[in-house]
């Protein structure tokens, strides 16, 4: 599975304090994620020639292209720390205009990709940097933070390796930032969003006679599935679900709800709630939600990190001869201190 089609699973428990009834788990206690996704194109008319978003947990928090030249916060507590700390901000700004001045792709009808970022498990405490870079929809070349060193995804990204290879200063500046820069900026976001970034899968029965609904919010893509089981099968009678609905911060919901044939407490460990949710349209990854546990909490948006492949353009079997050119221009430049 290609890099730009990552996943990740991230699932705890709450245990409740009465049988009825509903506990939540906080955000902060999960493990988060920064993302920076770039695109730098030539000969695709509809698009800049470079476009970048950061998320936050799969949440845009800002975006900039080449033609507007300025970084625009896409939340309105990204917009606060910005007012808080302006020299954040500015910074963005300048890498933006730095990345344009050093984007040089030309003569050829491509699409190069960048996915950087860190992860950070507020529990462990433990941080993992990560640069990818793809090439026309396909991996092309991932950085190793543990080596200092390049890995090619294939034989064509063997050159720009060897050139990266040796450009010292830069792979340490990026080292650097993804594994000490990036996850303390992560840990100021998510302090800053935390209330907006819960996501949860939730079960609750009102009452013995009730429907136990089991309902998650804040997923995205739409692409996704949710059923009972019990004794690990699928179970269909007895059983409503219900449509994929937006919530008006651009993630979605749904709900499934069934029928307890039994309000025996030793029957609920016989049945489960599964969601899944794609990470592509041929994939799913899958959370496990078991009926005896009131709540279960979980990061949904972590599940699925949107490659930033915006479209792949075939070369109708030509050999590429641009590939070098375009991937050894972008990005190799370290700022000057």
């Amino acid at each position: 599975m290609s890099q730009f089609l990552h996943g990740q699973h991230t699932h705890w428990t709450c245990h409740p304090l009465s049988m009825f009834g509903m506990c939540l788990t906080s955000v902060y206690d999960m493990k988060h994620n920064l993302k920076y996704l770039f695109t730098a194109s030539s000969g695709v008319h509809t698009l800049p020639t470079l476009v970048a978003v950061a998320t936050v947990d799969e949440v845009e928090i800002m975006y900039c292209d080449s033609n507007t030249k300025v970084v625009n916060p896409k939340q309105i507590w990204m917009e606060k720390l910005f007012e808080d700390e302006p020299n954040h901000l500015e910074w963005y700004n300048q890498a933006l205009l730095f990345y344009i001045a050093n984007v040089k792709v030309k003569y050829c009808d491509h699409i190069l990709q960048r996915l950087s970022g860190c992860e950070w498990d507020n529990d462990t405490g433990e941080v993992n940097g990560f640069r990818w870079y793809g090439y026309d929809g396909e991996d092309f070349l991932k950085f190793d933070m543990k080596t200092d060193t390049w890995i090619p995804a294939k034989p064509q990204a063997e050159l720009t390796k060897r050139k990266w290879d040796n450009n010292t200063d830069y792979n340490r500046y990026w080292k650097n930032f993804h594994t000490n820069i990036c996850p303390q900026w992560l840990k100021k976001y998510v302090s800053y969003g935390r209330n907006s970034l819960l996501r949860t899968v939730s079960l609750l029965q009102k009452t013995p006679a009730s429907l136990v609904s089991c309902h998650a919010t804040g997923f995205h893509p739409n692409r996704a599935e949710m059923f009972w089981r019990k004794d690990g099968e699928e179970i269909h009678d007895g059983v409503k679900k219900g449509e994929i609905l937006p919530n008006n911060d651009g993630t979605f919901q749904m709900s499934v709800n069934m029928k307890l044939s039994s309000n025996a407490s030793e029957d609920w460990k016989r049945y489960d709630c599964v969601f899944q949710l794609s990470v592509s349209p041929t994939e799913f990854v899958q959370v496990t939600a078991p009926a005896v546990v009131i709540v279960v909490g979980l990061l949904l948006l972590g599940l699925c990190i949107a490659g930033f492949f915006i479209w792949r353009r075939s070369n109708n079997g030509k050999q590429n001869k641009c590939i070098h050119n375009i991937c050894c221009v972008v990005y190799i430049q370290s700022r000057k201190k």
